[in-house]
């Protein structure tokens, strides 16, 4: 079994900007790299918000996180964001201690973070009365 077996990723193409990567399995040093190529390839295809599900992550370790903060300047060089759904109790405590969910939204499910994205795209309200 290699490394890349330990680890899957589902990709569902919202539209061709956005999709939703479902993890499963531990976000670890072997199997790190393998994550980091399928959200590359996403973002080689256009896609510039990604939400990644980590319902199905029960561990996630230093090289799981320097992912997260890869693919999350990697997006923002392009313009666009990374959204973190769904993440257990044990991976929501890393989140938390580090810091990371300062500058990456951490939300309780992929569509409440697809709907945040949906409305951060939407115009503001006319300032005309």
């Amino acid at each position: 079994m290699s490394h890349a077996d330990l680890l899957s990723v589902e990709v569902t193409v919202i539209d061709e900007r956005t999709a939703v990567a479902a993890v499963c399995g531990e976000l670890d040093t072997a199997t790190g790299t393998a994550l980091h190529h399928q959200l590359a390839n996403q973002l080689a295809h256009g896609r510039r918000h990604l939400v990644l599900d980590l319902r199905d992550v029960p561990f996630m370790d230093s090289s799981g996180l320097g992912v997260v903060i890869k693919v999350h300047n990697d997006t923002k060089k392009v313009g666009g964001s990374v959204q973190l759904a769904a993440a257990s109790p044990v991976v929501r405590r890393l989140l938390d201690l580090t810091g990371i969910t300062v500058s990456i939204p951490v939300r309780d499910t992929p569509e409440e973070a697809l709907f945040a994205l949906a409305t951060a795209s939407l115009p503001g309200p006319s300032s005309s009365p």
